[in-house]
């Protein structure tokens, strides 16, 4: 995730990755997606995210290093949001209650590249606007994943997203968005989730990026924590997460994908 910014197509500097450079950042993706399969087995009522991140930490340990611990003076390995936190939220002694949902974000760097992806799950039994929710940005980021070919433009992927999620009822936040990836954790482009058709770069064989949709039930604007909202929250103080301004709740959805000339192909899958 980076924030959004205003920027001219001719301050964007897409790096095109070449077919040995793109193999290696499917091994790590492949990995990266394993390792969120196990953390999804963990997520349960009366766990801490403190544990999560533990956990993520001894698997990415295995094989390569955390992209996000230590960027930009992160805490930790795991990015764990919850309810109306909508990224960086920051592992800690906070317990997982019955009818929260939580985000799981992770980064991987291995062999030179990164890789990135995120998921939203269900604790327990929640409300059923909550499981709409998850449902609804998971499929808006399957509905993106089928404009990633060449040709199309980052636009294009954008304006799916958005059509989709606010024909559902939902809103995109806006301030966030998806990014290129590669020997960077965060390259160009800036990969939105709302926009206009045939607008923005144009999609190139040899492109890598993540594609996140950031959904809220309400409001699509957002706030950062204070180190003082942090303490309260989770007993410790860092001021590193986003929330929605009017405390709605928010789901997250995230895959790594390489342009081919055949169209998509999602790099942080684990088949």
């Amino acid at each position: 995730m980076r924030l959004t910014e205003t920027r001219s197509l001719l301050d964007e500097m897409i790096s095109i990755k070449s077919k040995k450079e793109i193999e290696i950042m499917r091994e790590g993706g492949k990995i990266l997606a394993k390792i969120m399969k196990e953390l999804e087995k963990m997520v349960r009522p009366g766990i801490t995210t403190k544990k999560l991140d533990r956990l993520a930490e001894s698997l990415i340990l295995k094989y390569g290093k955390c992209s996000f611990e230590g960027y930009n003076g992160f805490p930790t390995c795991l990015c764990t949001s919850i309810n109306e936190e909508i990224v960086h939220g920051v592992p800690s002694n906070r317990i997982l209650k019955e009818g929260d949902i939580i985000s799981l974000d992770l980064g991987f760097f291995y062999k030179g590249f990164h890789s990135d992806m995120a998921v939203t799950l269900a604790v327990g039994k929640v409300k059923p606007e909550l499981l709409k929710l998850i449902k609804v940005t998971k499929k808006a980021l399957k509905r993106a994943l089928r404009k990633v070919r060449p040709g199309n433009t980052f636009g294009d992927i954008g304006n799916s997203i958005q059509r989709y999620v606010e024909g559902q009822g939902f809103n995109v936040i806006r301030e966030l968005c998806g990014h290129g990836i590669g020997k960077d954790l965060h390259e160009d482009p800036q990969v939105l989730n709302y926009g206009k058709r045939r607008t923005g770069p144009e999609l190139v064989e040899g492109m890598t990026f993540c594609i996140e949709p950031m959904v809220s039930t309400g409001d699509f604007r957002i706030k950062k924590t204070t180190p003082k909202q942090s303490k309260l929250a989770t007993g410790q103080e860092n001021g590193y997460s986003y929330q929605t301004v009017d405390g709605s709740i928010s789901a997250h959805f995230e895959h790594t994908v390489a342009v081919t000339k055949n169209g998509v192909e999602i790099l942080t899958i684990s088949k």
